[in-house]
């Protein structure tokens, strides 16, 4: 007789590391449940089965709500119901889930239960990112795949809770979490996908920009790190990164960590690079920083902040170019948003125009100090070389040709002093999903008064300002770091009938 994934019954746990073993011990098993039918997959295509399994799931039932810490954004639910949400890859979220459990058992001091849920684990998910169905199977196969195995269903993976407008049905309970697991085994996938790395290698503190000079720039800083010679003033950093990861999943090892098990691995030679290429200065704690070349538009802004998110990063931020709007501006000034003026639009049916975008203050002030501590400015010299103020994002890379009356009017009125094409949409989005975010530009060019972006000039910018602007990025990330994770998560992202997951 043919026998289903292993059975487990509900379970209930008082301890955060024992509930999120469970959790493990149910997915792997549904998980290696699928590969081994798979594995055998064109043999048994004729004995008409179909293999299910499904994901784990987590539940608390809670007769008051309460917090033992009101300073904390997260951690606890809203009002007295029952809560639940999927999840999945328990090897890339240990740390973060049993932070979630913790603070639920601390806050409202009710047994978690774990068991399996009702929703199926889509074979793609299960086989992880380094298969290729498509390749591996031949089309007679393929077209079989669907009648023995489930398929990814996209009305699992809806964006619904983050933009709080799910509504769960009668007598179902409310969610714990931004994501199901459907929806966030997607955007690893995707990850994989735009990226070129695992999304096991993607660090708590991301950086986005939209010019290669700055990843190279970033490479070459990464293999000092690594290297055991080299730069005095990195000791601190070798001391504290273990590894640095590039496309094809290219890892190359701290050599001036002693007792490292980790070699280098040469990972996979690509073709061609990916869309949005990643590399991951990597701590032992997750803590490292990632660095992504988003290109250009909000499209990809959008594109990659949507996967991105489901790894509830600390704190994301975009250091990018930006047209100066203002005659006092020089090229080569920084600009530190405060606000934001969204004509991106591929976020207007996530989130309304009218809603507005705050500055967080521990990024705000993370930054100011990262640009005083590396320019060497302070205080009221500071205002020589940067400004903050209203960042303004479009989606037309040629705005510069439309009537001029036309495009000051806006640009006016809302009191801008920078314009691009990706950051609203990068710190909408972290709004969105609750991701701290900020925003660093570097002034290349000011087409309203006379100097838009020519070889010339934006050779010369680059090479005078590519290195400095990165080292602010990198400082901010490690003052942010020693803020703590909590303080990071402002109650300004978190709306009063919030997910209980951070």
């Amino acid at each position: 007789m043919f026998k289903g994934p292993r059975i487990f019954k509900p379970r209930q746990f008082r301890d955060p590391k024992a509930a999120y073993d469970a959790v493990r011990e149910i997915y792997e098993s549904h998980v290696e449940y699928l590969r081994g039918h798979f594995r055998n997959f064109p043999e048994s295509e004729a004995d008409g089965r179909r293999f299910t399994a499904r994901y784990p799931y987590v539940k608390i039932k809670v007769n008051e709500a309460r917090r033992v810490d009101t300073r904390l954004s997260y951690g606890f639910v809203y009002r007295a119901g029952t809560y639940m949400t999927t999840l999945s890859r328990p090897d890339i979220f240990d740390h973060y889930l049993q932070e979630q459990f913790r603070l639920l058992l601390l806050n409202h001091e009710e047994p978690l239960e774990i068991g399996v849920s009702n929703t199926p684990i889509p074979i793609h998910f299960a086989l992880g990112d380094d298969t290729h169905i498509e390749h591996d199977l031949s089309e007679h196969h393929i077209r079989m795949l669907p009648r023995m195995f489930d398929m990814p269903d996209l009305s699992h993976m809806d964006d619904e809770i983050a933009n709080n407008t799910y509504v769960p049905a009668a007598g179902q309970p409310e969610p714990l979490s931004l994501f199901s697991a459907p929806r966030t085994d997607l955007s690893l996938m995707r990850l994989r996908h735009y990226c070129g790395t695992s999304a096991v290698h993607f660090q708590n503190y991301i950086i986005f920009t939209n010019y290669q000079f700055y990843i190279d720039e970033f490479v070459r800083i990464c293999h000092d790190i690594m290297s055991p010679a080299g730069d005095s003033n990195l000791k601190k950093e070798r001391a504290e990164y273990c590894a640095f990861v590039e496309p094809g999943n290219v890892i190359t090892v701290n050599r001036n960590l002693p007792g490292l098990p980790e070699k280098d691995h040469p990972g996979v030679k690509l073709a061609r690079m990916p869309q949005m290429p990643a590399y991951h200065l990597k701590r032992k704690d997750g803590n490292g920083i990632t660095m992504i070349n988003i290109g250009v538009g909000p499209s990809n802004a959008k594109t990659i902040t949507d996967h991105a998110a489901v790894l509830r990063p600390h704190a994301w931020l975009m250091l990018g170019h930006c047209a100066g709007l203002r005659n006092s501006q020089k090229l080569g000034d920084y600009v530190l948003a405060h606000g934001y003026l969204r004509n991106d639009h591929v976020l207007d049916q996530d989130l309304p125009l009218e809603v507005p975008i705050p500055a967080l203050s521990e990024i705000q002030l993370a930054l100011e100090d990262a640009v005083a501590n590396v320019t060497g400015l302070n205080g009221y010299d500071l205002k020589k070389v940067m400004r903050t103020g209203t960042v303004a994002t479009v989606d037309d890379r040629n705005w510069e040709l439309r009537p001029v009356i036309k495009n000051n009017v806006r640009l006016s009125q809302s009191r801008a002093i920078a314009l691009d094409m990706e950051s609203a949409t990068i710190a909408a989005n972290g709004y969105r999903f609750r991701v701290p975010y900020g925003t660093l530009l570097c002034v290349s060019d000011k087409p309203l008064h006379g100097q838009p972006k020519l070889p010339g000039m934006a050779d010369a910018f680059y090479r005078e300002r590519v290195n400095q602007h990165l080292q602010i990025g990198l400082l901010t990330m490690t003052l942010l770091r020693g803020f703590g994770h909590d303080r990071l998560h402002s109650r300004k992202l978190r709306s009063f009938n919030e997910v209980a997951f951070q």
